[in-house]
């Protein structure tokens, strides 16, 4: 991720009423940062006041806070333009759908059910205040004479990843039921997008540390070791990163074809898995993924056009996604430790070259050959190649695929 320039001392606001929730605020905040100067009240009016006299980096509010409540509070804030947006931490013991619904257009940068849990108050605010994955970045800058090569070079470690392809809100709403959020109903929704299928995969594995279990490959795998709570308040941190959402309409198109091409090896993965009965998810994930830094690339151009610099599309466009698409793709893999299993299929997708190979890598390789066939043309000679053979797949099997 950017770098962070944190100030020297960060301000924090706690609202909450109750003392024992927030002494716990207090202690966890002084763990994090001991250094943070933190203001605390009890009374939303009294809050208002504070926000008012005071710039905060953060604020951490109780939505049932007396007199103001934290909803609000929120509210107001958003309402008043800030770039980058203030981040705020809403805390409530409301989870039905009708508040997360009515939570969801306020963007808040985590929505935290009470009783509040340490470990996890501990995990977001090391993100906010230490510069960590949920930190909001800083807008780059572009110096006299900097090329655009030279800023992708410096941009490739740390990018934010791919724009969203997914209307996340939107899926969030879809996913909620009476009793709260339902996660099978949220992979369903968001399992097409590249961007929070990687953020997802590694913030599991680098919970799951710790435990038992292999690696976290497939998007089902990470929301059942997320959990609802964690899962929803990631995805929609999301949405609240610069360039976030493409706006620049050329840019906005070649993501479309990226992204298409992405979701059709994706499908071929898993219909061929399905077809020679081996895993099927994990081969439509690393599908998906394996045009992650071509999209990583077009959110940088955004970046490079928002700063002040100069882009002629599509040639300019073309050439970067041809110089510095595989690139940024390894970085990030290798940056947010995706499992080496699926960086490994996501390399088959490219090529085979030398050595032994898996079925599942095979499958990669010829699902990439498919997806990018003409229509109605070239089955014969992928019936003949090398994968194929190595496969033991024919041109029925082929031709039936290409039907589906």
């Amino acid at each position: 991720m950017t770098a962070v320039v944190l100030p020297a001392v960060p301000r924090v606001l706690i609202a909450e009423a109750d003392p024992a929730s927030r002494e716990l605020l207090e202690e966890v905040l002084s763990h994090v940062r001991c250094d943070a100067q933190v203001d605390s009240c009890s009374d939303g009016r009294e809050a208002l006041e504070l926000l008012g006299r005071n710039p905060y980096d953060l604020v951490v509010a109780d939505w049932e806070l007396p007199g103001v409540d934290g909803l609000s509070l929120l509210r107001g804030l958003r309402q008043q333009p800030r770039t980058p947006v203030l981040p705020f931490i809403l805390m409530s013991r409301r989870n039905d759908s009708a508040s997360v619904r009515e939570v969801l257009p306020l963007a808040p940068t985590a929505y935290l059910s009470k009783p509040l849990n340490r470990e996890n108050l501990i995990q977001r605010l090391q993100g906010l205040l230490l510069g960590g994955p949920e930190a909001a970045d800083a807008a780059p800058t572009l110096e006299p004479g900097l090329t655009l090569a030279a800023f992708l070079e410096r941009r490739r470690d740390q990018s934010q990843g791919a724009p969203l392809m997914t209307d996340v809100q939107v899926a969030v709403k879809r996913s909620l039921n009476p009793k709260g959020l339902d996660l099978k109903l949220l992979e369903e929704e968001i399992r097409t997008d590249p961007q929070i299928t990687a953020a997802l995969i590694a913030a599991a594995n680098s919970a799951a540390q710790h435990q038992s279990g292999g690696p976290v490959q497939t998007v089902a795998q990470a929301l059942h070791q997320l959990g609802s709570g964690p899962s929803m308040n990631l995805i929609l941190g999301l949405t609240l990163k610069r360039c976030a959402r493409l706006s620049v309409p050329g840019l906005a198109h070649y993501a479309e074809r990226y992204w298409q091409l992405s979701l059709y090896t994706a499908e071929y993965a898993r219909t061929i898995a399905r077809l020679l009965d081996l895993e099927q998810e994990r081969c439509y994930c690393a599908g998906l993924l394996h045009r992650l830094g071509d999209l990583a690339v077009l959110r940088c151009l955004e970046e490079w056009k928002q700063a002040g610099g100069e882009l002629d599309e599509p040639e300019e466009v073309g050439d970067c996604l041809e110089r510095f698409g595989a690139g940024f793709g390894s970085a990030l893999r290798t940056r947010w430790r995706l499992p080496l299993e699926l960086r490994e299929l996501i390399a088959a997708v490219y090529g085979l070259g030398g050595g032994v190979y898996s079925r599942e890598a095979l499958v990669m390789n010829m699902a990439a050959q498919m997806a990018r066939l003409p229509a109605h043309e070239g089955l014969e000679e992928l019936a003949r190649g090398r994968t194929a053979r190595l496969l033991k797949v024919g041109l029925p099997e082929l031709t039936r695929l290409r039907k589906k």
